[in-house]
């Protein structure tokens, strides 16, 4: 006997019709007074689950192998004077004072602002400039090939403020610089590259010298807590340096001054 016709579409339009063909809709399922739903969602297979890792792998080798590198970058240039930031570990002095003695360069500059500790300036002498200074002279150059350029600003634009108060005395002396190179400690070296680029604008080339730690070898720095700090550290300041970075309003105290006119 024939079903009818009405009754055949009633029954295939019914949800049980096609339960065994289709997926049943999500229907959320509420208990403990609707605090909680059950819904249907989508979960990572084995594959997926392979893959995701096999990524974050790559991408976690990649980081190991490349941010000290990119960090500790070294990149001379022809120049004839030599920059030393003062407040580097004895190590990194050294290596300028070999760079001095082994290039052609005529004086060493060191910079820096107030001592850390110090709270704000107080005379030239409590300043990693002379700190430097003193380094350098120690370890054998001779007191006329070095010049200390202190900085006053002692706040989060150290590394800037010291490289406009070298372009402020550059200028002040009449001493006309096309390009420099700089010594700075390993990770350090890409961000006081930049800034004192950003400090001298593009009428001066700025090398850079990355000064090895000794403590660790650079192919494994993630083995040495001292390595993870310098690389974490250094990232961050990087990157905040790249993206937010203004000169402070204490930087004002380190405009240029402009050589005073001859008199008539």
């Amino acid at each position: 006997m024939r079903r009818p016709i009405n009754d055949t579409l009633k029954d295939s339009s019914s949800p049980n019709a096609f339960g065994a063909s289709i997926l049943p809709q999500a229907v959320p399922r509420r208990a403990f007074w609707g605090l909680f739903d059950r819904r249907e969602r989508w979960l990572l297979s084995w594959r997926g689950r392979l893959i995701v890792a096999s990524a974050l792998l790559l991408v976690g080798a990649l980081v190991l192998k490349g941010a000290y590198p990119f960090l500790a970058i070294t990149h001379r240039v022809d120049a004839n004077i030599l920059v030393i930031e003062g407040w580097v570990y004895p190590f990194a002095i050294q290596v300028g004072v070999d760079e001095f003695r082994t290039g052609r360069y005529e004086r060493i500059f060191t910079t820096g602002g107030p001592v850390m500790g110090s709270g704000k300036y107080t005379s030239d002498s409590n300043t990693s400039a002379s700190v430097g200074a003193s380094g350098v002279q120690a370890a054998g150059v001779p007191g006329d090939r070095i010049q200390m350029v202190p900085s006053h600003v002692n706040d989060r634009d150290r590394t800037y403020s010291s490289a406009v108060a070298l372009r402020s005395w550059f200028r002040d002396h009449n001493v006309r610089v096309k390009s420099i190179n700089v010594v700075t400690e390993n990770t350090h070296a890409r961000r006081t590259r930049f800034l004192f680029q950003k400090a001298f604008g593009n009428s001066v080339t700025v090398g850079i010298i990355a000064a090895r730690n000794p403590d660790y070898d650079p192919k494994y720095w993630w083995r040495c807590s001292e390595g993870v700090r310098d690389v974490i550290d250094e990232s961050v300041a990087y990157i905040y340096a790249k993206l937010l970075f203004y000169p402070s309003t204490s930087l004002e105290q380190e405009k240029v001054r402009e050589p005073p006119k001859a008199s008539r």
